[in-house]
């Protein structure tokens, strides 16, 4: 397929800027592959379509505060830092987005707040991209705690026209993320409250969880008209025996496999046995999935509604079927749905 497939007119208001007053509020657009029906729900009667014995998988990674500002030496210019992924945890070397990037060379230093955080600028890696090496006398224990004093939220500030607020703290993550190390939250899990948890419980439906810390490849955007030409960042993912084990149980009982996001997507194709079945796996996921893609695990999705010529909505293309998601995009639109992070969510059958 051709990026120019996946483009279409979301007017900007429709991009949620905050989240719904509660997080189970939030819509939830049914659509059916078998039959084409598109309902009209809301989040809480999500478990309408679920029965005893089907599982839930879900990403249980945790955003951390990656955005800082720093000051550069001699200038005092405030510079905005990225924490993209922690490179060396001995050396404390990380690799970051610098901006202004063309302030930034090799050899500057960078000086944070009040604090004793220090950091040298030792590489470039791409336009905007730096390694750097933090100078900070302390045990690592100290040293991570000064880093997440330092660190806000690091919402998609551009999308969402705005800055970061206070509440984006606890909002801009899962109720069950668990490891650190994501700088986007895997947006579909942020439906979920106790309250849900608590009667999927009692209703007999299972949980497995993935973790697949995301990048902001998440929200690069594509460049090429030729959809097989693109290459997406590499993100940590660990799939582990105790997830594998339930899912399997479901898939072998042909209940149904939900993938909480298209993160959890993505780590589960990545760990396919010969089989078909689900198999402890870890490493660096870079893949990108487009239709036409026939997914081995997952029989069903839960998704947010994703911008144009994201590699987001392509993937929830390649789950549902171009056709049928382009006609429920069209539907959303019409019926004024939120998009991105802080929207509404949709269920693929």
């Amino acid at each position: 397929m051709k990026l120019h497939e996946f483009k279409f007119e979301l007017p900007q208001e429709l991009v949620a800027t905050h989240p719904a007053r509660n997080r189970d509020d939030s819509r939830l657009m049914v659509v059916h592959r078998a039959t084409g029906q598109i309902e009209h729900r809301g989040f809480k009667d999500i478990l309408d379509y679920f029965t005893e014995g089907d599982t839930f998988v879900l990403n249980d990674t945790k955003v951390f505060p990656a955005r800082m500002y720093g000051n550069k030496e001699k200038t005092g210019a405030t510079i905005e830092v990225f924490l993209l992924r922690e490179l060396n945890k001995e050396l404390r070397l990380w690799d970051v987005l610098v901006d202004p990037a063309r302030k930034i060379r090799v050899g500057n230093k960078l000086y944070f707040g009040e604090s004793d955080m220090v950091a040298e600028v030792i590489d470039n890696t791409t336009s905007r991209g730096r390694t750097i090496k933090f100078l900070f006398d302390g045990s690592d224990e100290d040293f991570r705690k000064a880093l997440y004093e330092l660190g806000e939220t690091p919402i998609p500030k551009e999308t969402l026209q705005r800055e970061t607020e206070p509440a984006d703290k606890e909002r801009y993550q899962t109720i069950y993320a668990e490891n650190i190390g994501a700088v986007a939250v895997p947006a579909a899990g942020l439906h979920f409250t106790r309250e849900v948890m608590k009667r999927m419980e009692i209703k007999g439906i299972e949980t497995a969880a993935v973790t697949l810390h995301v990048g902001l490849g998440t929200f690069r955007t594509v460049d090429v008209e030729d959809l097989t030409k693109h290459k997406t960042d590499s993100e940590n993912f660990i799939v582990g025996p105790e997830a594998c084990a339930v899912v399997n149980k479901a898939l072998d009982a042909k209940k149904r496999v939900c993938a909480i996001g298209t993160t959890t997507l993505r780590a589960m194709e990545s760990s396919v046995s010969a089989n078909a079945r689900m198999k402890p796996t870890q490493g660096w996921n870079d893949r990108f999935i487009f239709p036409p893609y026939e997914f081995k695990i997952a029989n069903c999705l839960l998704t947010n509604l994703h911008l144009p010529e994201s590699t987001l909505i392509m993937i929830t293309a390649a789950f549902a079927g171009y056709p049928l998601l382009m006609e429920a995009y069209k539907e959303a639109i019409k019926e004024k749905y939120r998009f991105f992070s802080y929207g509404d969510a949709m269920l693929i059958l």
